[in-house]
């Protein structure tokens, strides 16, 4: 299992203010489309979704919110996917940052498996070569390089931040806590908190954890109570289920994907409640039309996935008062 310090080296958390207004940073899994409930195959590149993107961006714009859109390869080498992009970074709607997809990005020379489509386990030259060539695909076609990264599987690996330094990169977005996807052949999250933090060489980039956490009652038992009730020998109790009800005990990400209005608000509050100041918002793009992903199968599905996205902004502004800013809006923010 890879440690912490060897995914980020110089690990150095950030701690703001208690009186620090809460800020949204909303951070949009741009991808290829593709069938969840198999494996990963390199001939599934369409991007279809994204002629119906803008139902998200109306959505930020309503509320002055720039996205960050970290897209992959068939997002960034398609006409289709890049052209209503590109207008929205054009006009200051949005932030382009790049997200590894390696299974259908650039060289595809690696054996395809479940652990080859965590970025970091590739061998760091390949690694290396596939960032590269995402990195200048979007410059070429966006006009800037990218320099926010999400990892794709939030993958990232022992030498993904010297990759990262090496491309000129300044923000990091793939910590997924408190997610634990060794099981799978990816890295563990689970000892990570949302709370940002510096590290590389130099500790100049800026690791933004996506949110995530535990909330209830018995929060504080953390990732050891989750396994514990998770377990498949006390799978016929459902007991997850039970604390939930209970509020006493629940595992969620801040995503209308999965999660309902009312969970995103009890985690939000949680994590104000533990310090936290900055939130990572976010959600795959192919969610923006039925049956993508498996998040939204049918219209009546999207409209509760749009809604839930517009409550809760309109929540976090009015009701915690809240802003929102960029990845790098914020990493210059917390370099001043």
């Amino acid at each position: 299992m890879t440690s912490e310090r060897d995914l980020f080296p110089g690990h150095s958390p950030i701690h703001l203010p208690a009186d620090t207004p809460p800020i949204l940073s909303v951070v949009i899994h741009t991808e290829e489309e593709f069938d969840w409930s198999r494996e990963h195959a390199r001939e599934e590149t369409g991007v279809e979704h994204m002629r119906h993107i803008g139902r998200a961006q109306e959505i930020f714009d309503a509320f002055g919110i720039v996205p960050n859109y970290v897209i992959d390869y068939p997002i960034a080498s398609q006409p289709l996917a890049f052209e209503t992009l590109r207008r929205y970074q054009d006009d200051g709607r949005a932030l382009i940052g790049a997200h590894l997809h390696p299974w259908v990005s650039p060289p595809l020379t690696e054996p395809l498996s479940r652990a080859n489509t965590y970025p970091g386990n590739l061998p760091r030259e390949l690694e290396y070569e596939k960032l590269r060539v995402l990195t200048e695909t979007i410059e070429a076609n966006f006009g800037h390089r990218p320099l926010t990264y999400l990892a794709g599987r939030y993958g990232n690996g022992p030498h993904s931040a010297d990759i990262l330094e090496a491309l000129g990169y300044e923000v990091d977005i793939s910590v997924a806590p408190p997610i634990d996807y060794s099981a799978d052949g990816g890295p563990d999250y689970s000892a990570y908190s949302a709370e940002p933090f510096w590290f590389g060489r130099q500790r100049r980039l800026l690791g933004l954890p996506g949110g995530g956490g535990y909330a209830g009652w018995l929060k504080s038992a953390g990732t050891p109570f989750y396994r514990l009730i998770t377990h498949s020998s006390l799978r016929w109790a459902r007991l997850p289920g039970i604390t939930s009800r209970l509020r006493a005990f629940e595992r969620i990400r801040l995503s209308p994907e999965d999660y309902t209005f009312a969970e995103m608000c009890r985690l939000t509050r949680s994590m104000l409640d533990e310090g936290q100041r900055i939130f990572v918002f976010s959600f795959h793009s192919p969610s923006v039309h039925p049956g993508f992903t498996p998040y939204v199968r049918d219209m009546a599905g999207l409209e509760r996935f749009l809604d839930k996205t517009r409550r809760y902004f309109e929540w976090f502004m009015r009701e915690l008062n809240g802003s929102s800013m960029t990845p790098l809006e914020i990493r210059q923010r917390l370099l001043t």
